[in-house]
């Protein structure tokens, strides 16, 4: 059984709104699980556990953006490339991962025969990815997500990271419909006010998601 963790978005703009960091779309009481979050990437590392992370990495032509958001479908900006508030958290910052671009030029993937190939493998193998989307849900704004997931073929995933409600309930769900087992740590999650919670939660059990404390998936660790 090969088991995943993976990390949804836990970016300086998601995770932080307080004299270290002004996030420009801080999910409330986010900083609160930082704790949570250290204490599952340290058990990752030390266990050799394949962590996938996602990240925001949005452009000017980012169709979730608005000057006039709705804050259910449209935010204000966030997690712009190449700014501060697109890095992780230090609780979740990954070491030396292998970035996977949502806007990657694909003729490095097709330079020869089984290039592409030969790349997904060394993605496979890597221990932390990081998977850049250009949308809430990471299997439509990653173009190479889905593949990323084949490539790796694991059983089932530790699903935690922001917001709740938005890229994670997309990443459950994604998850779940592509056969793998979900384990999601409710401590190490948090929600944006304003989009009901309860129903997602609801259907992710009934989807099957298995809902989980950090204390459950570490143990005495």
């Amino acid at each position: 059984m090969k088991t995943i963790f993976w990390n949804v978005d836990t970016q300086y703009d998601f995770m932080r709104d307080d004299d270290s960091f002004k996030g420009a779309l801080p999910v409330p009481g986010a900083r609160e699980i930082e704790s949570k979050l250290e204490k599952l990437t340290k058990y990752a590392r030390a266990r050799d556990v394949q962590i996938v992370n996602t990240a925001d990495w949005h452009t000017e032509k980012s169709r979730e953006l608005s000057d006039k958001p709705d804050f259910k479908t449209t935010f204000p900006q966030h997690c712009m490339a190449n700014t501060p508030g697109a890095d992780y958290v230090p609780a979740t910052a990954p070491i030396d991962p292998l970035v996977v671009d949502w806007n990657m030029d694909v003729m490095c993937l097709y330079a020869f025969p089984g290039a592409d190939k030969m790349y997904f493998e060394r993605v496979a193998a890597s221990k932390e990815i990081v998977i850049r989307k250009d949308d809430f849900d990471v299997f439509k704004g990653a173009p190479y997500a889905d593949r990323i997931v084949k490539s790796i073929r694991p059983d089932r995933a530790v699903v935690y990271g922001v917001a709740t409600n938005v890229c994670v309930d997309y990443a459950v769900r994604g998850l779940l419909e592509r056969g793998v087992e979900v384990y999601v740590a409710t401590d190490a999650i948090k929600e944006l006010h304003g989009i009901p919670l309860e129903p997602v939660l609801a259907a992710w059990k009934e989807k099957g998601a298995k809902l989980v404390t950090v204390d459950d998936i570490v143990g005495g660790d």
